[in-house]
């Protein structure tokens, strides 16, 4: 809309879908979708287990950073943020961690609060939301991957 000072005319154009990098994480490439009908980022954990540590509320998740792929896996440890109920797109609640990580994506990087959960089911292990994207991006729905695709990390396999 014209004249409206919310909008930013510097903002990142982004498709529907998009690399982004989780530095803190070890996830040097992860693809993700671009979803402004979710106010919260959401990673895919394939297990969370809370711990604590001196005192510390910690939590320990699997990811499978890479889509239809289950050989290639970063067990991840984070601080605890959070815990909230979510309702998932279709209305179903659940309780889940909620963790802080630095998300690079477009040139840019930032700290994002993340829901864990089993996204085994979705193609994306990487959900953007709205929260996440402030205002710094404006995002094309008909497009894909406009700022493009990071270096290839070297994966490994587990022993």
């Amino acid at each position: 809309m014209p004249g409206d000072k919310r909008l930013n005319p510097e903002a990142v154009p982004l498709g529907w879908r998009e690399w982004a990098a989780l530095p803190e994480l070890g996830i040097g490439r992860i693809k993700g979708k671009v979803d402004t009908g979710a106010r919260t980022s959401t990673l895919h954990a394939y297990f969370v287990e809370p711990y604590e540590d001196n005192g510390v509320a910690l939590v320990r998740f699997g990811i499978h950073p890479l889509q239809r792929r289950t050989d290639i896996e970063r067990i991840c440890t984070a601080p605890v943020f959070d815990r909230r109920w979510v309702s998932d797109s279709g209305g179903h609640r659940e309780q889940r961690y909620i963790i802080r990580t630095t998300l690079r994506l477009g040139g840019r990087e930032w700290p994002v609060e993340m829901t864990l959960t089993n996204r085994d089911s979705m193609t994306f292990r990487l959900l953007i939301g709205r929260t996440a994207l402030g205002n710094h991006f404006s995002v094309h729905p008909a497009r894909s991957y406009l700022t493009g695709r990071p270096p290839a990390p070297q994966h490994r396999k587990p022993r």
